[in-house]
């Protein structure tokens, strides 16, 4: 029996393991005790680990943001000056077959035509890479079928005495080779136009040693017996030759007067 005013205090095991201090009753074993506050212990460390990973998640995220943002502005950076060199090499190039025009030098005319054909080929270059879904990488087929389809419309002569045809097989290379493919694509196409009629092909295929052969072909007159394109002094050749050297590749040449040209570019991936 007890008196109304005695009261009793009952200690649940929930207020054991996560009561603020741990005090072991008089008549619990020792070891069992001590595994209840070695449990409370690892609860608490994990309380706290649980609430510094989301302090850290949470800093991730907010760098991650911040990340994410400043691609995108750089990306908008890069597109807007991209486009503000399109425009500058499609100006660069109307002003020069404006001044090929005006001029009554039939040779300054030509020069002038052959400088704006080369900007606006460069230009072309470019828009198409652009327009491309992947940037970093090309799917080199399709993107010199639409070289071609530009680069005609820029070919000095009346339609029916060009035909362009794009054959072989597809690939995909990083855009550091496709884009000086694609320019030396077009200066062998503009040589071979401006020395030849007819008939112009350009062939992708395998090569057995080398990986890949980019060919361009024609079926004009052909070039000089004993002709040595390192030793040509024309700007076309010092461009095609050095774009051969930048992506480490290969150029031949196989030419006889008479008998066309094609000149041909192994490269490797």
């Amino acid at each position: 029996m007890t008196s109304e005013s005695e009261t009793f205090s009952v200690t649940s095991p929930a207020s054991v393991v996560f009561g603020a201090a741990f005090q072991q009753p008089a008549d619990c074993p020792r070891g069992r005790c001590s595994a209840i506050a070695d449990g409370q212990r690892e609860i608490e460390h994990l309380t706290l680990a649980k609430a510094e990973l989301r302090e850290v998640l949470a800093r991730e995220h907010l760098l991650l943001k911040e990340t994410e943002e400043l691609v995108e502005k750089q990306n908008l950076l890069s597109r807007e000056a991209d486009h503000r060199l399109l425009n500058s090499l499609q100006m660069v190039s109307s002003l020069l077959f404006m001044q090929g025009r005006q001029s009554n030098d039939t040779a300054i005319t030509e020069q002038l035509n052959v400088a704006a054909r080369r900007v606006a080929a460069i230009g072309s270059v470019h828009r198409r890479l652009h327009a491309t879904d992947q940037a970093d990488i090309i799917e080199l087929k399709p993107y010199l079928a639409g070289l071609c389809e530009d680069i005609t419309g820029l070919l000095p002569g009346k339609e029916l005495e060009r035909v362009l045809i794009l054959e072989g097989i597809d690939i995909k290379v990083p855009a550091a080779i496709g884009i000086p493919l694609g320019l030396i694509v077009s200066e062998m196409i503009t040589n071979a136009a401006k020395y030849g009629k007819g008939k112009i092909t350009v062939s992708l295929r395998k090569h057995p040693l080398k990986g890949y052969a980019l060919s361009v072909s024609d079926n004009g007159p052909g070039l000089p017996v004993g002709f040595d394109p390192k030793e040509s002094k024309g700007l076309g050749m010092s461009i095609i030759s050095s774009l051969v050297n930048e992506i480490g590749g290969e150029l031949l040449l196989v030419g006889n007067a008479g008998h066309g040209t094609c000149f041909t570019v192994l490269f490797s991936e």
